[in-house]
């Protein structure tokens, strides 16, 4: 990747791998759809606000407001929703481990889509071992309770990314709008979801505190309007599989912020799935080197057209030179006889 990619994915991971703590601060104070539909609210209005200063328009083109309708629902209200009801019962580490699945369903999607190309043996077996590292941090035979249900929330949230990832790209990315304007559209459209929810699953009381609010201002702000510019931007300039790796370091601020700040239990068991899914991502996103023999044949039309007709037509008057002798001394043999007669 390109350092200003590199930047936006550490950036992207930082705000990302926090939001499973803020998540569990706003949980004091509020609901799992009211916390859904506040950070998109905010959001919506930190890029609309963003858009206006810059004087950014908003594209058009119907056809990408329906795309974005979809992408907004898959992508952003469905899994926040159910990120935040994973929360009450699961810990946030355990959240950003299996949110560090969501590149293997997109290259799961890509594959089945058709948008890459068959993958090769380490990518099956990367594959194969980012799932066992899930099967070994859910623990299902161990009859966790209601733990279970939270991760199959978590790991169901990290499926609608995939999908809206490989979607995006397939259908939003080719029209050519710009990241801001897709973010701006995408957010507001999403605050609209959440807005509809609320009379369903958002009416319970709420309970503020300064570190409610604050939690779920940094959710909506940093988390939902800031980040979702960056990952649009490298969605747009990596692809979708390039731009779900940000997962990758999700896992590790999650795990340790969670240890470090809610006092949560690091047992070998989640450690242990940790390493065993992100090799497992790792490896799955592997892309085979280019053949040594495309470098080799590269240079050769450089080569075929040498200065050898150059030098053809230089030579091609020598001949007539030649000729050319010979009949000069004709015509001077032929002018003495005429002076002589």
């Amino acid at each position: 990747m390109p350092r200003s990619s590199l930047i936006r994915l550490v950036l992207l991971a930082l705000m990302w791998g926090s939001s499973f703590l803020w998540i569990k601060y706003a949980l004091h104070g509020l609901s799992p759809v009211q916390i859904t539909t506040i950070r998109l609210v905010l959001g919506a209005l930190f890029l609309l606000g963003m858009c206006a200063v810059t004087g950014i328009r908003l594209s058009g083109d119907r056809a990408v407001w329906g795309h974005l309708a979809v992408v907004s629902l898959v992508g952003n209200f469905i899994p926040f929703a159910l990120f935040s009801f994973a929360g009450r019962t699961v810990d946030s580490g355990l959240s950003g481990v299996l949110n560090a699945t969501t590149p293997l369903w997109t290259l799961l999607i890509a594959l089945l889509v058709r948008q890459e190309k068959r993958p090769g043996p380490g990518r099956v077996a990367g594959l194969v071992l980012g799932f066992a590292g899930t099967l070994v941090i859910l623990a299902p035979w161990q009859g966790s309770g209601g733990t279970l249900g939270g991760s199959l929330m978590a790991a169901t949230a990290a499926l609608c990314y995939g999908v809206t990832l490989v979607y995006t790209s397939r259908f939003v990315v080719s029209r050519g709008v710009r990241s801001v304007t897709l973010a701006t559209m995408q957010i507001s459209l999403a605050a609209v979801w959440g807005l509809l929810a609320l009379p369903f699953g958002g009416l319970e009381p709420v309970r503020l505190d300064p570190i409610v609010v604050i939690a779920v201002v940094v959710l909506g702000l940093l988390g939902t309007g800031y980040a979702f510019v960056l990952v649009n931007r490298l969605l747009i300039d990596e692809g979708p599989t390039s731009a779900s790796t940000v997962t990758y370091l999700l896992p590790v601020i999650a795990v340790l912020l969670g240890a470090a700040v809610l006092d949560e239990a690091l047992n070998a068991r989640v450690l242990g799935g940790m390493v065993i899914v992100l090799a497992g991502v790792m490896l799955a996103q592997r892309r085979p080197k280019a053949p040594a023999a495309a470098a080799v044949e590269t240079p050769e039309p450089v080569e075929t057209p040498e200065p050898v007709e150059t030098s053809e037509a230089a030579e091609t008057p020598e001949p007539m030179a030649a000729d050319a002798a010979p009949l000069a001394q004709t015509s001077r043999r032929s002018a003495a006889q005429r002076d002589s007669s």
